[in-house]
């Protein structure tokens, strides 16, 4: 009677394909983890990124600005333009059109 199963051999584990399971499991957990972990670590960088190149824009303008501060005629249209300073002897005008 060999083709005949005993009562309790029908429920047989089989633990290699249980721990196979098991370990296909933690590492989809595993990779699932890091790549979220690694798509915040990119969110960050591109704000980052973006916060330098804004920094690097400023550091820019600073620089012109400095450069043409140095300028004597500049520095004299800063100051009759947004200043409204004039020189010694001169009347200001000033338009009604504003």
């Amino acid at each position: 009677m060999e083709g005949q199963k005993t009562a309790g051999s029908g429920r047989h584990i089989n633990w290699f394909v249980l721990m196979l399971v098991g370990i296909f499991a933690y590492f989809s957990y595993t990779f699932v983890c890091q790549q979220i972990h690694l798509n915040a670590i990119d969110r960050d960088y591109l704000a980052a990124q973006a916060r330098l190149d804004s920094a690097r824009e400023e550091h820019a303008a600073l620089q012109q600005e400095k450069a043409e501060l140095e300028d004597p005629a500049y520095v004299e249209k800063v100051a009759r333009e947004d200043l409204g300073m004039t020189r010694q002897g001169e009347l200001p005008y000033i338009s009604s059109r504003k």
